[in-house]
């Protein structure tokens, strides 16, 4: 059974607090080094002594709760920034939750070792992709923070940092043989437990993200004076590139594999004026190399194909390369233990489709992640909920699964 001291309240109190700063509509807008941003780590600050931890801000704005008691040490966490106009619980679920493990097992003498707690800066890569928990790991130079642009605002992120009052305080790596391991909490921001009517997800692995820029080059022309036989129109082309790959994916995929064109623009982009040139921004999602290696020559090859046939020509760019974690099984039988316990047992093990600061913890230390429903699968939108019920339930699992862990 859970811990008595596992309190539901407290946890519902601690998120709606945080739903308060940056409050929008029903979710928050909480940008990365926004002031609502700064306030809700101020506000962590201000909690990780109620777990008799000691709080420090590094100089990429991850937040630490460290701790001093003997034994083991489990990291657990997540982030407090959103979304632009998003949801209230993507992020704040996995800090609060850490904050309540923390609260509970730190202060139980029966419990060796304790829960120290991380927020990790930028995990919705408002500056980059997952700056934060990347920088933790080594992967984060000093000259990737200098070419850092906030994508709404281009703001700088030395300028950000400098705000922030954080310009020239050390960065934070990640101590070897420190921690057992890294865990963390998310809401699925999908629907599979909600449609099950199941409690908990524990995740096996983390997607990669791997993005392209397909450019395709035309004529651009007068459209009233060219006719229709004789035009090179990129968009044109770009919209049929569009459908083949609906088309085509499909044979080569595998069973959870996702494509999104996320971007279309065309040059010039004036009624009147043919567009000569029409790029597109476009993203596969899969947990297996493979499958993104078989997809990524198949879009070539489409690519190379559409270039013979005419009358546009077609370059792929990969712009970016996410390889997937795994997430440790022996985390994962801690989790369905830890909710077989408080739950009923009612989860599935699944992957997760989308990144999470998980997957870069798990390339120095074992990791481990759960997911409670969410309502109506929606996230990354400011009506973004899940029932008090099943956030409570949440946490005691999770409280269940890190005593279960630090237990060995």
């Amino acid at each position: 059974m859970p811990d008595a001291r596992t309190e539901g309240h407290r946890v519902l109190a601690d998120l709606h607090a945080l739903r308060a700063i940056g409050a929008y509509k029903t979710g928050v807008h909480k940008p990365t080094f926004s002031e609502p941003h700064k306030l809700s780590l101020e506000w962590l600050v201000q909690k990780l002594p109620e777990a008799d931890l000691s709080a420090t801000i590094d100089g990429i704005g991850n937040v630490f709760g460290t701790s001093t008691k003997p034994g083991p040490k489990l990291l657990a966490g997540s982030h407090l920034e959103s979304q632009n106009y998003a949801g209230w619980l993507d992020g704040p679920l996995g800090v609060v939750y850490a904050l309540e493990a923390a609260r509970v097992l730190n202060a139980d003498a029966s419990v060796n070792g304790a829960v120290e707690v991380a927020a990790w800066c930028d995990e919705e890569g408002h500056f980059g992709h997952f700056l934060g928990s990347r920088s933790y790991v080594g992967q984060v130079t000093e000259a990737d923070i200098d070419a850092a642009r906030d994508r709404t605002s281009g703001r700088t992120m030395r300028d950000a940092l400098a705000d922030m009052e954080l310009a020239g305080r050390p960065r934070i790596t990640a101590e070897p043989g420190r921690h057992v391991g890294y865990l963390e909490a998310h809401i699925e921001q999908g629907d599979t437990l909600e449609s099950g009517r199941l409690a908990i997800g524990v995740v096996t692995s983390i997607v990669g993200i791997w993005q392209y820029q397909i450019n395709f080059t035309g004529e651009q022309n007068h459209a009233g004076t060219t006719r229709m036989a004789v035009r090179k129109d990129a968009g044109l082309v770009l919209a049929k590139f569009c459908v083949a790959i609906d088309e085509r994916f499909p044979t080569a995929c595998g069973p959870r594999t996702v494509w999104t064109t996320g971007r279309i623009t065309l040059d010039p982009g004036a009624p009147s004026i043919i567009p000569g040139g029409a790029e597109m921004l476009f993203q596969i999602r899969d947990d297996d190399p493979t499958v993104i290696a078989r997809l990524e020559q198949l879009l070539r090859t489409m690519a190379d194909e559409a270039s013979a046939k005419g009358p546009c020509t077609v370059s792929v760019t990969k712009l970016r390369t996410g390889a997937p974690a795994m997430m440790n099984a022996g985390f994962q039988d801690a989790i369905e233990a830890a909710n077989k316990a408080v739950a009923g047992g009612r989860s599935i093990r699944m992957p997760s489709g989308a990144g999470h600061d998980a997957q870069m913890l798990a390339t120095v230390m074992p990791a481990g992640m759960l997911f409670v429903p969410s309502i109506g699968g929606i996230s990354h939108h400011w009506t973004e909920n899940t029932a008090d019920a099943d956030i409570v339930t949440g946490a005691e699992v999770f409280v269940e699964a890190c005593r279960r862990i630090l237990g060995g």
